[in-house]
């Protein structure tokens, strides 16, 4: 009887610390997503700012069109960048937030 109690105890404090590291590798991994995205924010506000500053600056429209241009251009990209990058952290953050678990099912077979 006392064997039963012990492995109980054993397999809920395995449980216990698997969930616990689940629990913070998903924290960090979504700490990471924000601070990405905020970091985009910041630099796409900062880069549309500058646009609107020369934009309004021109005086002629094909130089305004050039302009938009270029920003669209490269607003695109910067997109581009953190949708390639936010793709990589939720997939990471996807990897360790099951690795625990792999690891439980490894020490229960």
């Amino acid at each position: 009887m006392a064997n039963i109690f012990e492995d109980f105890q054993k397999t809920s404090k395995t449980q216990f610390e698997s969930a616990a590291a689940t629990t913070q590798s998903f924290v960090k991994g979504l700490q990471a997503i924000a601070a990405e995205t905020t970091e985009y924010t910041k630099n796409s506000m900062e880069s549309a700012t500058a646009f609107l500053e020369k934009l309004l600056a021109i005086r002629s429209p094909d130089l305004a069109i050039q302009l938009q241009s270029e920003y669209a251009k490269d607003s695109y990209a910067d997109f581009e960048a953190l949708a390639t990058k936010l793709g990589q952290l939720y997939s990471d953050l996807a990897k360790e937030a099951f690795k625990p678990i792999e690891t439980l099912q490894g020490v229960n077979s």
